[in-house]
């Protein structure tokens, strides 16, 4: 089956990934890891990967970006663009998501923004990758949450 992103033809594969904020970041700013976040977005534009998120990613990237010094208003409204146009596969904090979201906030003593990540990896049974060292402690034995540096191994 093909899908188009933006104006490329892509063969859709099966394996999905969710990322976190984390990791999206990393595709607008040189941070540690930055080299696996850009071979996971490659990845992802060559239909290699498809990725998923809850719906309060992009909100989180761009205020991540908001608060970097180095980037202006006119880096902000480009990153905002590119985000739209990845067309990431976003999930709503609806129904079973919703009640996986919040038992896993309670649980494990995280935030409901790093918990709706945990359960979209949950709810479709898909790895989940970060570079939150803090939250991939705090789930072990939730789900399986990945470092970003272990993509691609």
């Amino acid at each position: 089956m093909e899908f188009h992103r933006g104006d490329q033809k892509v063969e859709r594969t099966k394996e999905i990934a969710i990322v976190d904020a984390s990791v999206v970041v990393k595709w607008f700013v040189e941070e540690e890891d930055t080299a696996k976040a850009l071979e996971m977005r490659s990845d992802y534009r060559e239909g290699k990967v498809d990725l998923r998120s809850p719906q309060l990613m992009a909100y989180e990237v761009l205020n991540a970006l908001r608060y970097n010094p180095e980037l202006g208003e006119d880096d902000l409204a480009r990153a905002g663009d590119a985000l739209s146009k990845f067309q990431i596969v976003t999930y709503p904090l609806l129904g079973e998501l919703k009640d996986l979201c919040l038992a896993a906030a309670l649980k494990l003593g995280i935030s409901i923004y790093d918990a709706s990540y945990l359960s979209v990896g949950e709810l479709l049974d898909r790895p989940v990758y970060t570079a939150d060292e803090r939250l991939i402690a705090k789930a072990r034995g939730r789900g399986k949450v990945l470092h970003l540096k272990d993509y691609g191994r």
